[in-house]
């Protein structure tokens, strides 16, 4: 019913009916009408969500037939089925339909826009929904002969608007986890102390109003009025609250398409039944029936929804997915506006209906079938044929909807690869289906399978960036980088400043040994994206490779911030975080900023020990002993080998190992330390780098020959004992190194 704009602005005169201010009945009224089940549906729907999401989603979209859209069918026949009502609406009727259907043909062309429509339909659904609970609101409040006052309907009224600007502000806290959806990625240390005060001002405005018309009422007469601003808390400030303490996301599709939507679908045919049932009386018809209007409804809503897809997509051969959203969303924008415009309690008839007034107001300009759309009345009459074709419809549109509903539930098996080959077989031009089907293909080791599927999905559907860079990565998996290398260049015709494309063609360029195009693609990537943490670290490895390591560390550094500012997103590049903390700080110790370096690689050893990575913490240490020896902090330096070389011992790294240990034994020299332990040192690295060859090996056996020389006899009973003796270096004591310092 209309919107909270809209409805705000209804006139004040109470109501004179005689039938009390309940439309059925009362429990009937407060359950279904004014959401009074909400709490204990939100909370099944919540459970079933999380304990069988594929039995809920199969159990949607089967009520979806009887609820949902029926719903939008209603708004239609309230609008079309006289010719008074469709001109006196016709600028709805009419022109607003063929924009929208305008908009529904740009939309299959060119695939950009749908994220538009799209997420304005999702923007919009809650809004719709506030109009609805605070026009039942006031309806309530005049059927039971309360006159709020100016303060305590602005009251209301600007309480409702904040629970939906309080939701708004949610949906747009940071970036969307929907590609469909946009966000204008508010920060959430703005929205946050924002949304709060938004909920607070709902819950004081709304038990302010409440109370203060109790007072002059009673409790009972406000029943209706107090369990609808309890369903708008249930609707919009729980889930933010929940939001809020919990820290995860509320999701748009979820909230604007999911159960509330049927909760309000349902809250919508109680209203328009009720008054179509009036105004079928006022107008004399007394052969009115809920169960016909019902029938009619769902046949209507079949129509509205099920056929155009499956049309569109076997017909024209378009994305079966993204035709059935355009088709959701445009159906839902067009009864928003158009809801907007029918249900105003200013309107007298209406106003007569809803309110209960004097029966003859209600039959007042009640309209009649005209000339000009007397095909339609023709169709609705009692003619024979006319019947024929009316259950022969009706039999068409429910064997279509069958049909639907089966596609459906062999399209959401994800695991089974025969139901998901049907739902293909039954319409290929699926993009869903087709990416759903490649992923059970893959898990069952059906890859060339899963390829094909891809490649199907991403020719349905060539401008949906996420399907055709899912099919880009699926053929570098299969080794196919010629083939990939093209697909990322086809994606980044489509969108120049797509980071992760920049970054996955780079990757693919390396592999098919374009190196020097490398660097231009992951600076292209940072350009396009400077929080993209992959593209900042693949540059500054590429830009390390090239010998440009102070560029280098400017990207490493910036890598650093974006994984620090969210670590718990990041968490798969613990490892590259501590490797490039050490490489940091090799750039700014060779820079001579010694106190940065020491920071860096004091931070790698803390962050490598609590992650668990011996490896890198030995590496990290034998770096932070350099310097360490560099700055003539001999036993801190001791230590930190010390250190590292323990570490060592519980790794099978032995070209790391024989480093350290080699590292060592030149550090003892350095330090007058007993040449014996020098020894015992490039012994032990040489006896590491045993069965190798090269320039490390190379370098030990010329250190240690010069040991020997020095030592002279006394070599030979090193070499018996040298085990023995490098554990005595290990444990040499820091005061052995503070004179020396």
């Amino acid at each position: 019913m209309g919107s909270a704009s809209t409805i705000s602005n209804t006139t004040q005169a109470p109501a004179s009916g005689s039938h009390g201010p309940w439309i059925y009945k009362p429990w009937l009224d407060l359950l279904v009408g004014c959401g009074a089940w909400s709490a204990p549906l939100l909370l099944l729907a919540y459970y079933l969500a999380k304990t069988d999401s594929h039995a809920w989603s199969l159990t949607f979209y089967f009520l979806a037939l009887f609820f949902n859209y029926p719903h939008f069918m209603a708004t239609v026949y309230r609008a079309y089925h006289t010719r008074e009502e469709f001109t006196k609406y016709r600028i709805f009727t009419v022109h607003v339909a063929i924009l929208l259907g305008i908009a529904g043909i740009l939309t299959h062309l060119w695939y950009a826009l749908l994220p538009w429509v799209f997420t304005l339909y999702i923007c919009w659904s809650p809004w719709h929904y506030t109009g609805q609970n605070f026009g039942l609101l006031m309806m309530f409040t005049r059927r039971s002969g309360i006159t709020p006052t100016d303060k305590e309907r602005g009251a209301l009224h600007q309480a409702f608007i904040a629970s939906y600007v309080m939701l708004m502000l949610s949906f747009h806290t940071g970036p969307s986890g929907d590609a469909l959806i946009l966000s204008l990625g508010l920060p959430a240390k703005l929205t946050i102390p924002v949304r709060a005060a938004l909920g607070l001002f709902f819950i004081v405005a709304t038990v302010w109003a409440l109370t203060s018309m109790a007072k002059r009422s009673g409790l009972r007469t406000i029943a209706a009025p107090m369990t609808l601003a309890l369903t708008q808390f249930f609707w919009f400030l729980l889930p933010s609250i929940v939001e809020l303490m919990s820290g995860s996301e509320v999701p748009q599709t979820r909230y604007s398409s999911g159960i509330l939507a049927l909760l309000h679908s349902a809250q919508y045919l109680w209203i328009t039944s009720y008054y179509q049932k009036r105004e079928a009386v006022a107008a004399g018809n007394s052969r009115w029936r809920f169960s016909t209007y019902l029938l009619t409804l769902v046949a209507g809503g079949i129509a509205l929804f099920i056929p155009g897809p499956w049309i569109v997509s076997r017909v024209f051969h378009a994305d079966f997915a993204a035709s059935f959203l355009t088709f959701t969303a445009l159906v839902n924008i067009h009864h928003f506006i158009l809801d907007g415009a029918l249900w105003k309690l200013r309107d007298s008839r209406i106003a007569s209906l809803l309110l209960d007034k004097r029966e003859k107001n209600a039959a007042h300009g009640v309209a009649r079938p005209g000339r000009v759309m007397s095909v339609a009345h023709w169709l609705a009459g009692p003619a024979a044929n006319a019947r024929r074709l009316r259950i022969a419809t009706v039999i068409l549109l429910f064997g279509w909807a069958a049909v639907d509903q089966a596609h459906f539930y062999f399209s959401s098996e994800v695991t089974n690869v025969h139901a998901l080959e049907r739902a293909a077989v039954w319409n290929p031009d699926d993009s869903a289906v087709q990416m759903r089907l490649a992923r059970a293909e893959g898990v069952a080791g059906e890859s060339h399978a899963a390829l094909e599927s891809l490649e199907r999905a991403a020719a349905v559907s060539p401008g949906n960036l996420s399907v055709q860079e899912t099919y880009a990565r699926g053929l570098v998996e299969a080794g196919r980088y010629t083939e990939a290398y093209a697909q990322f260049q086809k994606i980044l015709e489509l969108k120049p400043r797509n980071a992760d494309a920049w970054v996955d063609i780079g990757l693919v360029a390396h592999h098919l040994g374009h190196d020097e195009e490398v660097v231009d693609d992951w600076q292209r990537a940072v350009d396009a994206d400077p929080g993209q943490a992959h593209a900042q670290l693949y540059l500054a490895q590429a830009l390390e490779q090239r010998g440009e390591t102070q560029p280098a560390a400017r990207h490493y550094r910036a890598f650093l911030e974006i994984v620090a500012a969210d670590a718990q997103g990041h968490k798969e590049d613990a490892n590259s975080v501590l490797t490039v903390l050490i490489k940091v700080a090799d750039v700014d110790s060779s820079s001579n900023r010694e106190d940065d370096a020491m920071k860096g690689y004091l931070a790698a050893v803390a962050y490598s020990e609590k992650a668990g990575n011996k490896s890198v913490e030995s590496l990290a240490l034998a770096h932070l002993a350099d310097l360490q020896e560099r700055l003539n902090r001999a036993a801190d330096a001791a230590k930190s080998y010390q250190r590292a070389l323990q570490l060592d011992a519980d790794l099978s790294d032995p070209r790391s190992a024989a480093a350290d240990w080699f590292n060592y034994g030149q550090f003892l020299l350095h330090e007058k330390q007993p040449e014996r332990l020098a020894l015992a040192c490039f012994l032990q690295a040489e006896e590491l780098l045993k069965g190798t060859s090269g320039d490390e090996l190379a370098e030990v056996k010329k250190a240690r020959e010069k040991s020997e020389q020095r030592l002279g006899k006394n070599a030979a009973g090193i070499r018996k004992d040298a085990a023995s003796i490098a554990r005595e270096a290990l444990a040499l004591p820091a005061s052995a190194f503070e004179n020396l310092s």
